[in-house]
């Protein structure tokens, strides 16, 4: 079983910055994918960026040259640098871990971390 624990959320005025990090406990297996999804109030969970245990990297439209994902395989971290941050990025941002390819496939899910952005 694996644990995945966010951190580094927190209150930060409109054009800051803040770094979210994304700790997993427990033996990974297999080739997989760590992202960062996020959460406002009333609206659907949306995929912010991914990373595979490669390091392939890929983000969505809102994110796109602000954000910036990264992993340390050795920590078992990932982590997710937010630039220029602006109010509509306001949300519950959650680290996920998922198998690509494994024997026994996976999905987990972190308890979130709140990213308050004020004008």
């Amino acid at each position: 079983q694996v644990q995945l624990v966010e951190s580094g959320g927190g209150l930060v005025q409109a054009g800051g910055s803040l770094r979210l990090s994304c700790a997993a406990s427990g033996r990974i297996f297999g080739s997989n994918a760590m992202g960062w999804f996020r959460q406002a109030p009333g609206k659907e969970r949306e995929l912010v960026a991914t990373i595979t245990s490669s390091g392939m990297t890929d983000y969505a439209d809102v994110a796109k040259g602000r954000f910036t994902i990264s992993r340390d395989n050795a920590k078992n971290t990932m982590y997710l640098h937010m630039n220029s941050l602006k109010p509509e990025d306001t949300a519950v941002y959650y680290c996920n871990l998922k198998s690509i390819v494994s024997i026994r496939p996976y999905n987990y899910w972190g308890q979130g971390t709140q990213v308050t952005v004020s004008s």
